[in-house]
């Protein structure tokens, strides 16, 4: 429902991207315990030939994927514990009469909504009529400027997203920007490749836009008709995106400007219009992500034939609602995205579907009501010890560096000083009083959420960042590193068995939650994070010398991932990859010197269920990528 870059632009570099969970219900205890001992581990396998089956070929032979799934490991099996617990919380919302504007009706009233298939059903699109009226009434660029624009504070972007997120130069002030988008398919490359995947992915996606049109009483001729004019207009917008590759490069993505400028170097969008249809004041300044790109987007608006740039909005606006209309649009979307790009064999039950998109809108108070009963406060504390037991290890890692100056060596110690923490859930909540749900229309409850969201993301415009804000919420089974805060962030769900242990031994504790911490700090000195100093501006710190040092060990990592098999036709991409590479490897470094250091002096450790304690830091860590 919400776009990642209206939340930080690009700027959370994530541990991992949050799946959703299996379909079965699992028993918690039995999640819950260690599951590795000297019985589970596969003797068969040399560990040194391939020490991820010689771990996990008990736990891959007893976890096969269910069917509502394109993958199954621990994040998904503690996404379902979590889902369940957030059952139990949105039970007596759903169950019973609450006061009106509270947490709970909303929660209440707009999980009911979208459980009302029946009203849903009936609705059919006349709640998005408004909508697609609007787009009707364009007769010119200028109408168009501003359609996009009201579209957008609904949280539907034609061709490009407008997020709020810190200077990437000036990290204690908020400032607007756009990012190149508009495409249906997930990425430029499903349009461009030419390979037989690619080609079939292409069909489908004319076949569901057809599709969906159809279900909005195109006849069948004008549906393909139009089917086929969006997806000829939306691969003239993936030729002129930017790659995956280029848009990780933070200075060629930093490009503010003055707002008075966009109408000098961008003359071909009417930019007073759009800022009318999105209701705020021009911001005093703005970053375009992708220059090239906003040079030629405006020039194709200005020359596309009208009636073209009209279908191509109302069917983008019916794709990006389809997964809240009645059951003919979700399943043709699920056909697409689910079936065909993520293969995927069945949906997921309606209720997982409507309880996420719910926690989703109200993330923060559903997460207050998460750790008020989930979370120990002992888990807190406990981390904290952690993360600073892992700086140490770290700080001694970079003193050891024999290819690091010793200025560059004293810069990053700063900055690794510097690395704010939180753990578990944030100081202040969100206030969701001003948020409208009521029972009724569950796309009407949608469009409200989406609303609420852009109103509260361009209130933030030209104002200080607020350093105590999260941009992930407490139930969400992840971690991440935000560059221009210098932040590591741990929400409550992510620290639990496996990953964690409250009572368990510090060996697995550090194989897994340390190297969580461990990844999460290295992704301040991986090849982008190492762009921001500690004060998370972009700016250069490094010695000349030192980057080309730098450089050169990270091509050895990038190359080694290329030779990666993916399956039969496509490679492992180590450049696109890197971030992630260097701090996988970073983090396992950093957390077995953080053990090694804690240890010491310690009487002899005894083994645990038939493996001694480095045995079980290093199957620990494999465990978790079960």
């Amino acid at each position: 429902m919400k776009t990642i870059f209206l939340l930080l632009k690009c700027a959370v570099v994530c541990l991992l991207i949050m799946f959703t969970g299996c379909s079965t219900e699992l028993d918690k205890k039995e999640t819950l315990k260690p599951t590795f001992t000297n019985k589970t581990l596969n003797h068969k396998i040399n560990p040194g030939d391939d020490f991820y089956r010689f771990v996990n070929t008990q736990w891959l032979k007893s976890n096969l994927i269910p069917d509502d799934k394109s993958r199954f490991g621990w994040f998904d099996i503690l996404l379902e514990n979590n889902r369940n617990n957030v059952k139990t919380l949105f039970a007596d919302a759903i169950n019973t009469q609450n006061e009106t504007g509270s947490v709970a009706q909303k929660i209440g009233d707009f999980y009911n909504s979208g459980m009302d298939t029946l009203a849903i059903e009936k609705e059919g699109l006349q709640q998005v009529s408004q909508l697609l009226n609007k787009i009707d009434k364009i007769k010119s660029t200028s109408d168009l400027a501003s359609t996009i624009g009201y579209l957008q504070t609904y949280n539907i972007s034609p061709f490009f997203y407008l997020y709020v997120t810190a200077d990437e130069k000036n990290s204690k002030m908020n400032i607007a920007g756009i990012q190149q988008g508009g495409l249906g398919l997930p990425d430029r490359d499903y349009y461009l490749e030419n390979d037989k995947t690619s080609i079939e992915i292409r069909k489908a996606y004319i076949n569901y836009l057809h599709k969906i049109l159809s279900f909005a009483g195109e006849d069948e001729a004008k549906a393909e008709e139009y089917a086929n004019i969006v997806m000829k207009f939306e691969s003239k917008l993936a030729y002129i995106s930017y790659s995956r590759l280029q848009n990780r490069d933070p200075h060629l993505t930093y490009n503010k400007i003055n707002s008075d400028q966009l109408s000098t170097q961008y003359p071909d969008f009417k930019w007073d219009n759009y800022f009318k249809g999105l209701g705020i004041l021009k911001p005093h300044e703005i970053n375009i992500n992708q220059t090239a790109y906003f040079k030629q987007v405006g020039k194709l608006i200005a020359t596309e034939d009208i009636a073209t740039l009209k279908s191509y909005l109302k069917t983008l606006t019916i794709r990006s609602l389809s997964p809240y209309l009645s059951s003919q649009f979700v399943n043709a979307h699920f056909e697409l995205y689910g079936k065909v790009i993520q293969g995927k064999k069945i949906m997921e039950p309606r209720w997982k579907r409507i309880q996420g998109i719910v926690g989703d809108a109200l993330g923060e108070a559903v997460g207050q009501l998460f750790v008020q009963k989930y979370f120990p406060p002992e888990a807190k504390k406990r981390m904290e010890g952690l993360v600073e037991n892992l700086r140490v290890g770290f700080g001694q890692r970079i003193d050891q560096l024999e290819w690091m100056s010793a200025p560059t060596k004293k810069a990053a110690k700063e900055k690794l000083d510097a690395i704010q923490v939180k753990i578990g859930y944030p100081n202040k909540w969100r206030d969701y009083s001003p948020l409208k749900i009521a029972q009724g229309s569950y796309v009407v409850n949608i469009l409200a959420a989406n609303k609420f969201d852009f109103s509260i993301e361009t209130s933030k415009i030209g104002q200080p960042v607020d350093s105590q804000e999260w941009h992930m919420f407490p139930q969400t089974v992840n971690a991440y590193y935000n560059p221009t805060g210098n932040e590591i962030v741990f929400p409550a769900a992510i620290l639990q068995p496996p990953f964690f242990y409250l009572d368990g031994d510090d060996a697995a504790n550090y194989g897994a939650i340390g190297v969580v911490i461990g990844h999460e700090m290295t992704h301040g000195f991986d090849d982008q994070g190492a762009k921001y100093d500690k004060n998370g501006n972009l700016n250069t710190w490094w010695t000349e010398q030192d980057s080309i040092n730098f450089s050169n060990r990270t091509k050895i990592l990038a190359e080694q991932f290329n030779q990666f098999k993916v399956n039969d036709n496509v490679n492992a991409n180590g450049e696109l990859t890197l971030g992630e590479i260097i701090a996988d490897l970073g983090g396992l470094n950093i957390s077995y010197t953080a053990y090694q250091n804690i240890i010491k002096g310690k009487n002899k450790i005894k083994p645990i269920d038939g493996l001694n304690h480095e045995q079980r830091f290093l199957i620990s860590y494999a465990n978790i990528w079960a």
